[in-house]
């Protein structure tokens, strides 16, 4: 244990890096940290000896970085700035009676869940959230997350999933694009622009195959690799999208986009609240959990679908 422990950084001697790495000189990080400059050399001294590194050069009365400074020196900010996360993050949550800390795709999050959350927090204005975006998996007991909402298979290691709601997909574009295709003779989409996302390349053949209908050019077209991107090309009427019918709800309402035909499919993979399974007992978690199902069989957007369309 006392060899573990002593490779453990002084918070203290780490600021005082950073800062004279700021400055690269330790005069103006003694004044700005209200130290002496004996203090912070002894201080950079002792994370020198720590680590085996020589963290500066110095050459006529200058101090500089060395490379193995550089290379320190991304690590030293990320730690400090989380422990700076730490501490406000415990500060908030000691001034309410519970916190719960989310993780949520991005988009997922910022189309569909911060725009409902003011009525989870009217309910409940005594917890302290936090939201974080994540897009993939992660390890729930390094990264201390309460609850996450995730896409794909009901699989995650040291997780537990509960099923929300499937993905629904629909054809989209601008109202000048659809006009135009809803005049053509034939098949509306056998010379339509196609737009394409990047993480999800079979996408229009699915559709395709799901409703029996051919289509040629099931992989031609722009791709982009955010739906953000994807649905301002979409907008901009570059061509037609399959986007997920709850990131598109604001454009609709608008008019900014409309269904290029009415057949929507439900992609493969789903929705799913997960939990970490060492914190299956925690009341604001279940709180929260009750909530977003509420809200989602609340949405016509979030509902499954057959595979037929109709």
């Amino acid at each position: 244990m006392t060899t573990r422990r002593s490779l453990v950084p002084d918070i203290v001697n780490l600021q005082t890096f950073e800062c004279a790495a700021r400055h690269e000189n330790f005069s103006r990080a003694a004044e700005e940290l209200n130290l002496t400059q004996s203090a912070v050399s002894r201080q950079i001294a002792e994370i020198e000896q720590q680590t085996g590194m020589k963290l500066f050069e110095r050459i006529r009365q200058r101090v500089i970085l060395s490379d193995a400074g550089r290379r320190f020196l991304p690590e030293v900010k990320d730690l400090l700035a989380r422990s700076e996360r730490l501490m406000i993050t415990a500060i908030a949550a000691n001034q309410m009676k519970a916190s719960l800390r989310i993780a949520t795709l991005p988009t997922f999050g910022t189309r569909w869940l911060v725009p409902r959350l003011a009525g989870f927090l009217q309910d409940h204005p005594d917890v302290a959230i936090s939201i974080e975006s994540r897009s993939k998996p992660f390890s729930f007991s390094e990264d201390g997350f309460d609850l996450a909402i995730h896409f794909g298979q009901p699989t995650w290691a040291g997780g537990v999933a509960t099923f929300l709601c499937n993905e629904v997909v629909l054809p989209v574009a601008s109202p000048a694009l659809a006009e135009r295709l809803r005049t053509e003779q034939g098949k509306p989409l056998a010379n339509a622009p196609l737009l394409h996302l990047t993480t999800r390349p079979k996408l229009w053949l699915e559709w395709a195959e799901q409703h029996e209908t051919p289509l040629d050019n099931a992989y031609v077209g722009l791709r982009f690799d955010q739906f953000s991107m994807l649905t301002a090309a979409a907008i901009s009427g570059l061509g037609i999208a399959l986007l997920p019918t709850y990131l598109i709800e604001e454009e609709m309402k608008t008019g900014a986009l409309v269904a290029v035909l009415d057949k929507p499919i439900s992609t493969e993979n789903a929705y799913y609240v997960v939990r970490p399974e060492a914190k299956r007992t925690h009341p604001t978690a279940d709180q929260f959990e009750t909530w977003l199902v509420s809200q989602i069989r609340r949405s016509p957007d979030m509902t499954p679908v057959l595979s037929s369309g109709v």
